[in-house]
């Protein structure tokens, strides 16, 4: 079958089909916008503005800072930070310094941590003060040599930092005192003695890495995504195309997705410094705080994900807050409602669209057009020099017929070299250039295409993905759990709840509580189970097998039961 682009077609004249991409580091985008813009306001973080100028002086500072700990090109730096202005420094403060970035979700456990830290052979970690106690227990088992400690009040301005402190005790009932030491590192300080005359690293955009990007894995650790310089900008720079009006005036964009997922920090973070725009910085997301920030920042891009939106619509007080400054908004991490399209374009008069992407492919590959056609239901059309094929996987790899479903599979300059020390893996998915996403989908006749289901079990729950089995090799640990299977079942918020199916063994007494407890221990906030069901015996094929998707299509029909009956 002869490969044919049917989506260029429908390009706007507006978004070019194929892109000159900028040979130069990540970081070289900061660097322009404080040139252009040292005035501007590049952050504004709960009521604190910081301008561009400001940003590339303290993120010089962080390289000099790190360099002087020995740090050198190559080597990596964690950042288990929120959205808050050290995230954006750390970031960009370690690419100048020449080190590789890994990204660490403030809410993993310490088995968690120390994997991620152990596999990516991490030497230095920027972390909140009320982490450090979890830094500190799985310290020694791991490679890191130096932590480098801030908080939320570091950056809040007068007389919020004085009361900060009082919230964090209440909150999180304790009260953590950090101090200077030969391996740890009181961001205050390094700011104020650090000179931001660091030493310039030679990049080649193409071959050195820039991030390694944790995603789960089915087999049950994470995978750490190797993405480059070029891989990072390349994508930046298809969403500069796609959002076209937007990216003329610069706007200001809402960052309430997190930096250390792929998605926020290409689409949010490095989107808006590449842009020169400014951009709010919210730690969580929590529906008033949102909407407040809306009606009173006044952002034109809200990048989000379904749950999101799905929050503010809810919320009672919505009608008491104008929203009519967003434009536009790129939906990801989970297929978008058309109710929720339509209600939130409704309030805002700006437009949702839904787009597709992988943490392989730095993140983005697909979306709808937002001030042209769009189909609802379908993830859109692929961006600029990436190109997309459906292959059949029954007949051999061959490219399924047009709405065939077959396996979805992406290539373009966006797409990661593969996994960090895992060859095999990356066999798995990589081949000849084209990454196999696992997820099963179809183009219709006009170039548009559609994701139905996924070649894999993973669960995306409020716009988290959690793999069954990390969760259920959890479980098992329990003394008093005979079997387990974890599932993603159908949930009208969170698009897919985590249900485990549990035989307990003979003559052993648990309850949900107890097992909710467990998972707790050992598990991410957002990966422990919702539900739990006790079983005498979980179905299983002929060979043992345990039929995961049969107790998922028993859970859709009970629900579909309730729902005939009301």
């Amino acid at each position: 079958m002869e490969f044919s682009r049917k989506w260029h077609d429908h390009y706007p004249t507006e978004i070019p089909p194929s892109l000159e991409y900028d040979e130069k580091p990540l970081y070289a985008y900061l660097v322009e916008s404080a040139e252009r813009h040292k005035e501007k306001k590049a952050l504004h973080f709960l009521g604190k503005d910081i301008s561009y100028g400001d940003l590339y002086t303290e993120s010089k500072k962080m390289a000099n800072y790190l360099q002087s700990l020995g740090v050198r090109k190559g080597d990596k730096v964690a950042i288990m930070l929120p959205n808050c202005p050290q995230a954006v420094i750390s970031y960009y403060g370690s690419l100048m310094a020449g080190a590789i970035v890994v990204q660490t979700n403030p809410l993993y456990t310490e088995r968690e941590l120390e994997y991620q830290l152990n596999d990516s052979d991490t030497s230095v970690i920027v972390c909140l003060d009320i982490l450090l106690p979890k830094v500190t227990n799985v310290r020694n088992k791991t490679s890191l040599k130096h932590t480098i400690v801030t908080g939320i009040k570091d950056y809040l301005p007068f007389p919020k930092n004085l009361i900060y402190p009082f919230i964090q005790k209440k909150e999180y009932n304790m009260v953590v005192k950090v101090e200077q030491s030969g391996d740890t590192h009181v961001w205050k300080q390094l700011m104020e003695k650090s000179s931001d005359d660091y030493l310039e690293t030679v990049i080649d955009p193409r071959v050195d890495l820039a991030l390694l990007q944790y995603t789960g894995g089915t087999t049950g650790h994470p995978k750490g995504v190797m993405l480059t310089h070029f891989n990072l900008t390349s994508n930046v720079q298809m969403s500069e195309a796609w959002l076209y009006k937007t990216s003329k005036r610069q706007g200001v964009v809402l960052g309430v997705l997190p930096f250390f997922h792929v998605y926020g920090m290409t689409t949010v973070m490095n989107f808006a410094i590449k842009l020169g725009s400014k951009m709010i910085l919210m730690p969580k997301f929590n529906a008033l705080d949102v909407l407040k920030t809306i009606d009173k920042q006044k952002p034109t891009l809200f990048p989000g994900a379904p749950t999101i939106y799905v929050g503010l619509l809810n919320h009672p007080d919505i009608k008491k807050y104008d929203l009519s400054s967003i434009e536009a908004c790129l939906s990801g991490s989970a297929p978008l409602p058309l109710e929720v399209q339509e209600q939130f374009e409704k309030i805002t008069g700006g437009k949702l669209v839904e787009g597709y992407g992988l943490t392989e492919s730095s993140p983005v590959t697909h979306a709808n057009f937002i001030w042209s056609d769009r189909i609802n239901g379908s993830i859109g059309v692929p961006w600029p020099d990436t190109d997309c094929k459906i292959f059949n996987m029954d007949a051999g790899g061959e490219e399924a017929d047009v709405g065939e479903v077959g396996e979805i599979a992406v290539k373009g300059p966006q797409i990661m070299q593969g996994y960090w020390n895992n060859e095999e893996e990356t066999d798995n998915v990589l081949k000849d250039g084209w990454l196999f996403t696992g997820d099963l989908g179809y183009m219709n006749e006009d170039g548009y295409f559609f994701v139905v289901d996924r070649k894999k079990d993973m669960i995306i729950a409020g716009g988290y993905n959690i793999y069954p089995r990390e969760v259920e090799e959890v479980l098992y640990e329990h003394e008093g759990i005979q079997e387990a299977v974890v599932a993603g079942i159908p949930d009208p918020y969170r698009g897919e709840t985590v249900k485990a199916y549990v035989v307990l063994k003979e003559d052993y007494s648990l309850s949900e509580e107890d097992l909710n407890a467990f998972c707790r221990k050992h598990l991410a906030v957002y990966k422990v189970p919702k539900l739990y069901e006790f079983r005498d015996e979980l179905p299983k094929t002929a060979v043992g097998k345990i039929l995961r998707r049969r107790l998922v299509d028993e859970e859709t029909s009970k629900q579909t039961e309730v729902t005939k009956t009301v």
